[in-house]
């Protein structure tokens, strides 16, 4: 078990909805990340129970992926909390772009929400009656941010860094930089002086020199075949659609890859267009083996696991 401040709350929720992170001192109740849409009515319930009569007074999004904004309007609807966000994409949340916001790309549902302040890397944060200093922490998502608590040697890393492993490097698959950007990011993760580290997505955890290691050998990996990355960042995309939606047909799923600009880019990476067909269904049956996360008829395909 994973000893934290008494100020500090993770709730750890899985793949379809980030951890929420709450902490809480006499001047403000905040909450970093707030999981997927779908799951906005859980949010709130582990909220409420947490605060009892107390309000939410601040919402900090690490990044703007679905998985940790989802929750946001549910959040701001039932109390009046300010929320800060990457400052990169304040432009595009104020105009709700949801292309440049990826939740079109991506295939996944973002409730419009709004914001009353942004965070760029150097700035501190009082939360919880701690100092928490904000990191860049771009690769998985050119906005991304972490947050460092030196005196508790903490870290909230979203998902720059897992126990094993790290998010999917999205920029890779439209021909951007984001591997050297990962790279660097773990590096940075490496200087610091770090005990226990709280991920976007898994239990929080102490062993930072052995999950280094593992993430820094899977961008190398990743490195030396960048089809790797967009053939994980199809599942990852393809799973998550499913753990949202239980049940979709194989038909509809192929739409998706036309549809959504980040499925398109990964199937492009990995095969011409004429062959998509059979590249999802090599990925789906790939995936529903008796260990998989997924089932298939042949022409269903749906979630084992929430």
């Amino acid at each position: 078990m994973i000893a934290l401040p008494r100020s500090i709350r993770v709730f750890e929720r899985g793949w379809l909805s980030s951890n929420n992170v709450l902490l809480i001192d006499d001047a403000c109740a905040a909450l970093v990340d707030t999981g997927y849409a779908s799951h906005a009515d859980q949010t709130v319930v582990l909220v409420r129970h947490a605060l009892g009569a107390r309000p939410l007074d601040l919402i900090v999004n690490t990044h703007l992926h679905s998985d940790h904004c989802g929750g946001n309007a549910r959040l701001q609807a039932t109390w009046p909390c300010r929320t800060m966000i990457p400052s990169t994409e304040a432009d595009a949340v104020r105009a709700w772009d949801e292309t440049r916001l990826t939740f079109r790309a991506t295939g996944q549902f973002c409730e419009r929400f709004a914001f009353s302040a942004t965070l760029t890397a150097g700035m501190r944060l009082t939360m919880g009656a701690l100092d928490w200093e904000v990191l860049g922490a771009p690769g998985h998502d050119p906005h991304s941010l972490m947050l460092y608590c030196a005196e508790q040697q903490l870290l909230i890393s979203a998902d720059a860094l897992w126990e094993n492993g790290f998010g999917v490097i999205f920029p890779e698959l439209d021909g951007e930089s984001g591997f050297a950007e990962q790279q660097a990011v773990l590096e940075l993760i490496g200087t610091l002086d770090v005990k226990t580290v709280i991920p976007g997505h898994g239990a929080p955890f102490s062993d930072v020199r052995a999950a280094l290691d593992r993430a820094l050998s899977r961008v190398e990996w990743l490195r030396n075949d960048p089809a790797r990355n967009a053939k994980n960042a199809l599942k990852v995309l393809i799973v998550f659609k499913l753990l949202d939606a239980r049940t979709l047909s194989f038909d509809a799923l192929l739409r998706m890859l036309d549809d959504a600009s980040a499925m398109r880019a990964a199937a492009s990476i990995l095969k011409p267009r004429s062959a998509w067909p059979a590249l999802l269904r090599e990925l789906i049956e790939g995936m529903a083996d008796e260990n998989g996360p997924l089932r298939f008829d042949g022409a269903q395909i749906g979630a084992r696991a929430a």
